[in-house]
């Protein structure tokens, strides 16, 4: 072997070592970008100003325990709203799994999560009970509320702004918004979050902290 052979051996040597590093460094790099620009995004959300849009009247209902449960229990607290119904063959088990993803980035601070049924005529504090323990909603911090259905009705109309039907119409079965909605410790309404969105839950949980800290227990 010559020491023209055995320069284009060391070459070819340097070579692949040098393509083995970028080849190992590319995914390397590639994570640590797009963690970099996941952690500029939540940081804008989070420094973002959160509007108002109105508060939510004075409202008492019964919740799973078969407990009344409102504006009283609610006083003081930042709470996120939905409204769904237990046997929803639509949107609801989609909006229930947002709210109950929720649960886990909230866990250490003291907001509450509410859903209302608007088909308080089936859905009994038994029936969501049992609804609730198949989302294995926390104990004192989901509640499931029934009632009159005036009164839930008229809460989503005029209190929350958001359009609802008792499936009066051809399908028979109750129309509702798929939002979520967040209200802060003086019960005013800051944010609307679409559950059909991919980042609902990023978005509000943004919102939801950034809130925390404007509003601190």
């Amino acid at each position: 072997m010559n020491a023209s052979t055995t320069t284009l051996d060391s070459q070819s040597s340097r070579t692949a070592t040098v393509w083995k590093t970028v080849l190992i460094a590319i995914p390397i790099l590639t994570l640590a970008l797009l963690l970099w620009l996941r952690q500029l995004e939540v940081t804008a959300l989070r420094q973002r100003t959160i509007s108002s849009y109105g508060t939510v009247p004075e409202f008492v209902l019964v919740n799973q325990g078969g407990q009344n449960f409102g504006s009283a229990q609610l006083r003081g607290k930042i709470w996120i709203a939905d409204f769904i119904y237990t046997t929803c063959p639509g949107p609801c088990p989609m909006i229930s799994s947002r709210m109950s993803e929720l649960q886990k980035p909230l866990e250490k601070t003291d907001v509450h999560l509410v859903s209302f049924s608007v088909d308080p005529a089936k859905d009994t504090p038994q029936v969501l009970r049992g609804y609730a323990e198949k989302l294995r909603a926390e104990p004192g911090r989901w509640d499931f509320l029934t009632g009159p259905q005036s009164t839930i009705y008229n809460l989503s109309r005029n209190g929350f702004k958001l359009a609802i039907s008792d499936g009066g119409g051809e399908k028979g079965i109750p129309v509702h918004s798929t939002r979520m909605i967040l209200v802060d410790r003086h019960g005013a309404i800051r944010g609307y979050y679409d559950a059909a969105e991919a980042d609902a839950v990023t978005k509000l949980v943004a919102d939801t902290t950034h809130l925390l800290r404007e509003q601190p227990k």
